[in-house]
């Protein structure tokens, strides 16, 4: 992943590897080997050998499954593992996945819509808990067939509005932009990143690379959606002190040069 990031131009990349305290998705977790929460020590002593192996800055994060009820223990668990950085996502609610593979076949009409409404109570949640430094993909219901088009302005005001009042910063992720994604769209869509910068809301960027190849592809799209937008994101250090919005925790350096991409403070795993 270091090497594929390297090549893609890139100055610096965090490992947010996915995380989850969830009892009621134990099985998932089982199947998808997510155990990070035991694990993260290991990784940040491999960090540690890859940092002294490249030039790039390696970030140790998570991205941490959130679910209001798990609140304290997720609080817990950042508190204890001290990353550089933490993503916050959701990923589940009410019983169901909010990825494309989940059935709504079964499902009204009013049914998905209901989920939606959940889904964007569970986003709001996560802003205002103060727990996290990102939003990871705030509008990832978009990306499901069954569910594409039910966000409403609604939805996206709550949103941009707790942002707006909160240190948790949205992230620009291009995890679904091309042939991965179901409508190759970055998230936040545009409808969402409007709401945001109408706001004064700023955003960080991220590739969620899970293979080495994501990256030759993933950057060069960040890079020119960045051009087309005149979007100006917040570097990576805008998280490691501070308050992200205030120019001097920031320095107001960009995060990028002539010479080397964008920062990526997604999950690298």
């Amino acid at each position: 992943m270091v090497d594929a990031a390297e090549r893609a131009g890139l100055d610096a990349v965090g490992f947010a590897d996915h995380c989850s305290l969830s009892e009621a998705w134990r099985d998932e977790r089982l199947l998808w080997n997510r155990n990070f929460d035991r694990t993260y020590a290991r990784r940040r002593e491999a960090l540690a050998v890859a940092a002294d192996r490249t030039d790039l800055t390696l970030y140790d994060a998570v991205e941490m499954d959130y679910e209001a009820e798990l609140e304290a223990a997720i609080g817990a668990f950042l508190d204890e593992a001290d990353f550089d950085y933490a993503v916050g996502s959701v990923h589940y609610v009410a019983g169901r996945q909010v990825f494309p593979f989940e059935s709504f076949d079964d499902a009204s009409e009013a049914d998905r819509r209901a989920f939606v409404d959940d889904y964007y109570d569970a986003v709001v949640s996560l802003v205002e808990s103060e727990l996290f430094d990102v939003l990871a993909h705030p509008d990832l219901v978009e990306n499901h067939p069954a569910l594409h088009g039910l966000t409403t302005e609604v939805h996206r005001d709550r949103v941009a509005a707790a942002c707006a009042d909160s240190r948790t910063v949205p992230e620009i992720n291009a995890g679904r932009a091309g042939g991965r994604g179901e409508f190759d769209l970055f998230h936040p869509t545009d409808p969402l990143s409007e709401a945001f910068r109408d706001r004064g809301v700023r955003f960080v960027l991220g590739t969620d690379s899970h293979d080495p190849e994501d990256f030759g592809d993933r950057v060069p799209r960040l890079e020119r959606y960045l051009d087309e937008t005149g979007i100006e994101p917040l570097p990576v250090e805008a998280l490691l002190g501070g308050s992200p919005g205030d120019p001097t925790a920031t320095g107001e350096a960009s995060p990028r040069s002539a010479d080397a991409g964008p920062s990526d403070p997604s999950e690298a795993s």
